[in-house]
């Protein structure tokens, strides 16, 4: 779901576990996530770097003020979710960057889950030692 309001522009972004919102504004280019700066709650480069991809391809790494709410999952997964609604939001703004940013896969909810643990298993697939005697 991605709205609008002047030169406002916010969007959802999804992967894993993780759900985040995400909205963008005219200025110098903070990025702000749950209110903490981007570098605090990250931490890693790798993460970093993966949030600011779709700026990046669009070279608009300065133009905007990111406000994000992310919760759900881990880092790695929130990670990829503010690319995913860093995207959308981009999209919303200029509908020209579509082919691009669809090209570099940033607009394509990443679909794989957690499998979820079944009975008699010890996880979703592995089973307990068998032994003949």
């Amino acid at each position: 779901m991605a709205t609008t309001t002047g030169s406002n522009f916010s969007a959802t972004g999804r992967r894993k576990r993780a759900v985040t919102r995400v909205r963008m504004a005219l200025g110098p280019g903070e990025i702000k996530i749950n209110g903490r700066p981007i570098e605090a709650y990250l931490g890693r480069a790798s993460l970093l770097q993966v949030v600011r991809q779709p700026l990046e391809l669009t070279n608009s790494t300065d133009r905007f003020n990111i406000t994000i709410t992310a919760h759900g999952g881990g880092l790695s997964g929130q990670a990829g979710a503010i690319r995913h609604g860093i995207a959308r939001a981009l999209v919303r703004m200029d509908e020209t960057l579509r082919p691009a940013l669809r090209k570099a896969g940033f607009l394509t909810r990443d679909p794989r889950e957690k499998e979820s643990k079944k009975y008699g298993r010890k996880r979703a697939r592995k089973r307990f030692q068998f032994s003949k005697r």
